[in-house]
């Protein structure tokens, strides 16, 4: 026992570096939601719903113009092999700064219009303060990429941790001293400046330096003219609903599914975060179409991964309303539902989460693109009809509806990149909905309480 334990926490196989990998990511993810968790339910208690809702609607703004402009450096040092050299660092360094300033530009400008679309005239102010973050993020060293391109994710991890501590300090002194929104916003300013104090100090390897290398701008920029477009999308995909209920909902109801979403997508989080750390350099050293034994092998990764993280969003859907009711104040009880509703309709997004990275692993961001478009298209249509018909309900709902209505494109991309597992889906697909619809069943009473 001890030999196997020494080996996985210090062997240099794939394998082993794998585990480890996703043992420390999920280490630090729960540690990250916890902070999150006790930042959440110490504000809830100073500042009110409305103020959640305001920033909810600057997060999605902030968000948006960086994936409308992503241009997948992130994904390209990891999967490229040039992905340790200086030259190409140095130069997606270089474009990541300028990008920052852009960006930061660039939400100086739509402050303004975008108060009066939303009619909330503090927008304004709120919206440039807070893209402060994405200058200061700009300057974020590559060396953190390359600690998670050869899966070594320990003083990642400390990072992470480190930054959300210290924006968790912020986020409370100022929330008591000034009982306000600008708390949450000057949070934000000071957690990306931790984060990249700690990037620099803890995270070892070589200064970036500015400059722009012809091939490697070339390289870059071929490879994230589809990433850019595949953002697009999931800007779509991952802010679509804030976008749509922030514009029909008051903001006392959509700080409330904020919260809701909060706690009903952790295990989806979770399930991103690692795949996307692990199942890239699990992929680029061990391609499962290259040998029966490496698809056995990533098989195997991933029905431990599915099993984890079916079990703990059903887990929170099940105790949903129970979590709200013990965790938030009356003001925030129609979370619950909420929780129980997004949690079931995450289930079948939890089944074919790793397929997508596939493709980024074998460099084929163009079918990574088209797999994004589908998404967004039915993801947004279905956000559309679904408010339209039952308000609240309709929406959440659909977010569930229409990953299962993409689920042929899916497969289309996993299977060239020789990665689709059927016999993996038909057990989760068989399993998760049948738990998923008992839960559901179980709580319509509350759920019943959302349709309009």
């Amino acid at each position: 026992m001890l030999a196997l334990l020494n080996r996985l926490t210090r062997g240099s196989s794939l394998i082993e570096r794998a585990i480890r990998s996703s043992a420390l990511t999920v280490l630090g993810f729960g540690a990250y939601q916890g902070l999150r968790l006790l930042s959440n339910l110490v504000l809830t208690r100073i500042l009110f719903p409305e103020a959640f809702g305001m920033m909810a609607l600057v997060t999605v703004f902030l968000v948006g113009l960086s994936m409308f402009s992503d241009m997948g450096v992130g994904p390209a040092i990891m999967q490229s092999k040039r992905g340790d050299e200086p030259e190409f660092l140095d130069t997606a360094w270089s474009l990541h700064i300028l990008r920052g300033g852009v960006l930061f530009l660039a939400a100086s400008a739509l402050a303004y219009p975008l108060s009066l679309i939303y009619a909330e005239p503090e927008l304004a102010w709120y919206l440039p303060v807070s893209a402060v973050t994405l200058l200061i993020s700009g300057f974020n060293p590559t060396k953190f990429e390359t600690a998670n391109r050869h899966l070594r994710t320990g003083r990642v991890t400390l990072v992470e941790i480190g930054t959300q501590v210290l924006g968790l300090i912020a986020a409370v002194t100022l929330a008591y001293l000034t009982r306000s929104v600008w708390a949450l916003v000057i949070s934000g300013i000071v957690s990306a400046l931790s984060q990249l104090v700690l990037m620099h100090v803890l995270i070892p390897g070589p200064r970036n330096r500015f400059r722009l290398e012809p091939a490697a701008a070339k390289e870059l920029m071929h490879f994230g003219k589809w990433i850019f477009l595949s953002t697009l999308c999931g800007f779509l995909i991952m802010q679509g609903d804030k976008v749509i209920l922030g514009k029909y909902l008051g903001l006392e109801q959509f700080g409330i599914y904020n919260i809701g979403f909060f706690l009903a997508s952790f295990p989806l989080m979770l399930g991103q975060m690692v795949i996307r750390r692990v199942v890239i350099p699990v992929h680029r050293e061990s391609p499962p179409r290259q040998s029966r034994e490496n698809f056995l092998r990533l098989r195997k990764m991933r029905f431990y991964a599915t099993t984890v993280l079916l079990c703990m969003v059903l887990g929170i859907a099940a105790l949903g309303v129970w979590l709200v009711d013990f965790l938030y104040d009356e003001r925030y009880l129609m979370a619950g539902p909420v929780v129980v509703t997004l949690a079931c309709m995450q289930v079948v997004q939890i089944i074919v989460v790793s397929y997508d990275q596939a493709a980024l692993a074998e460099g084929d961001s163009q079918r990574f693109f088209v797999l994004s478009l589908s998404k967004a298209l039915a993801m947004t249509l279905g956000l559309l009809i679904g408010f339209q018909v039952a308000g609240l309900f309709g929406a959440l709902i659909a977010q569930g509806i229409s990953m299962l209505v993409i689920y042929p494109v899916v497969v289309w991309l996993a299977r060239a990149q020789g990665a689709w597992d059927p016999l993996h889906d038909l057990v989760f697909f068989v399993a998760g909905g049948s738990v998923g619809a008992a839960v559901f069943w179980m709580h319509w009473a509350d759920i019943s309480k959302l349709i309009q």
